[in-house]
């Protein structure tokens, strides 16, 4: 027994993995987030069982596709507040949106698309800007540009129905054509519980993100819903075995926290097949783009990224600058890793739906999450 333990202690310790599964959390205010409390019982065996039954065969994107959404996010960094964002497009084609020929000519000169935009970044900025001060805090709603149409796609969940459907109608009327409204089934709601494989504290089950380093020292980045209630992480539901120790949680706000590893960790996913997936960089996501995510619940499953700088209201607040997706997740599935190919992207926060039926699922960015604490992808 000591042997298998010891095992899966180096294992937890060598792959960046799912989310968090946190006692008592509450969810997305379209919904709640993925958090299951670590016990016995149905929610614990599923947790704590096989996840290849949900698993997909490793993700297979085209070669083209992850320099395609590289070269979109360097070309619209470039263009800054003149540009509403960049996506790739069906055909797997860098497209970036601008207002005038010069940008136009720049952006083919980069060997990207030009998009001319039928609305400003600055008039969408007000747009955003004015949903933040009136929608801030309704729980079930949130918002993102989108760059392909020039307009702010608004959502409501199931939770938002009656006089706060009417609210939030009423709101989005007064942004005339440049608000279009979609409904999301299910309630969103965060995603709690390792790299792949669970990390455990204080009754919560979560899951490790990116193996990261700073100033030398190894870390590892999971959820800021599960870095706030639990500072002691261990691999085991006992408590035998420590693998770490929280020593900085951001959520609401954003959704990312920092752990200080008992030992260096090897940056790799693990794809719950008996392989792992290198990871040597970060990077932006990209609107268009195909990526995949790992998780303790549910295993691999890809999909692509539908939105950039989205904003979601939670419960227990607002968090803004996320990435929406078509993956699936389901609770447990917190803190783990998006990435695709070898490039990290960000973290599982929360969503709505699961991997039977689908859904949406929101991760935070982990360059911002490696910017704020000072840490690099080893």
């Amino acid at each position: 027994m000591r042997r298998r333990n010891a095992a899966r202690k180096r294992r937890l310790r060598t792959v960046a993995g799912a989310g968090a599964a946190v006692a008592g959390a509450a969810g997305l205010v379209a919904g709640s987030l993925y958090a299951v409390q670590a016990k016995d019982g149905p929610q614990a065996a599923k947790l704590a069982g096989d996840t290849r039954a949900h698993a997909q065969p490793r993700p297979r994107a085209a070669q083209s596709q992850p320099r395609a959404a590289a070269l979109a996010a360097k070309v619209a960094a470039r263009l800054g507040e003149r540009t509403a964002g960049a996506y790739v497009d069906p055909a797997g084609r860098p497209v970036v949106t601008v207002t005038n020929a010069a940008d136009a000519s720049a952006v083919r000169a980069a060997g990207a698309v030009p998009k001319t935009m039928s609305r400003t970044p600055r008039a969408l900025n007000r747009v955003t800007t004015a949903l933040r001060r009136s929608m801030a805090g309704t729980p079930g709603t949130g918002w993102a540009v989108d760059p392909a149409t020039s307009q702010v796609v608004m959502w409501t969940d199931d939770s938002v129905t009656g006089t706060r459907m009417a609210a939030v109608r009423r709101e989005a009327g007064r942004m005339g054509t440049a608000v279009r409204m979609v409904r999301f089934p299910g309630r969103l709601h965060t995603l709690a519980t390792l790299g792949g494989d669970a990390i455990f504290g204080g009754g919560a089950r979560c899951s490790l993100g990116f193996n990261v380093q700073r100033d030398g020292q190894p870390f590892f980045l999971t959820a800021g819903h599960c870095g706030n209630i639990v500072q002691n992480w261990t691999a085991d539901q006992e408590g035998a075995e420590a693998v770490g120790t929280t020593v900085q949680s951001d959520f609401p706000g954003d959704d990312f926290a920092l752990v200080q590893s008992t030992a260096d960790g090897q940056s790799a996913v693990d794809l719950h097949d008996g392989t792992a997936q290198p990871i040597t960089d970060a990077a932006d996501a990209v609107v268009g783009q195909q990526v995949a995510r790992s998780g303790s619940t549910t295993g691999v499953h890809t999909g692509r990224v539908t939105a950039v700088g989205a904003t979601v209201n939670f419960p227990e607040g607002t968090v803004s600058g996320m990435i929406q997706t078509t993956v699936c997740a389901e609770p447990g599935d917190s803190g783990g890793p998006l990435f695709s190919g070898s490039t990290a992207l960000g973290l599982t926060s929360g969503g709505s739906g699961d991997c039977q039926s689908g859904g949406v699922t929101f991760f935070q960015p982990v360059t911002e999450a490696l910017q704020t604490f000072g840490a690099e992808i080893p």
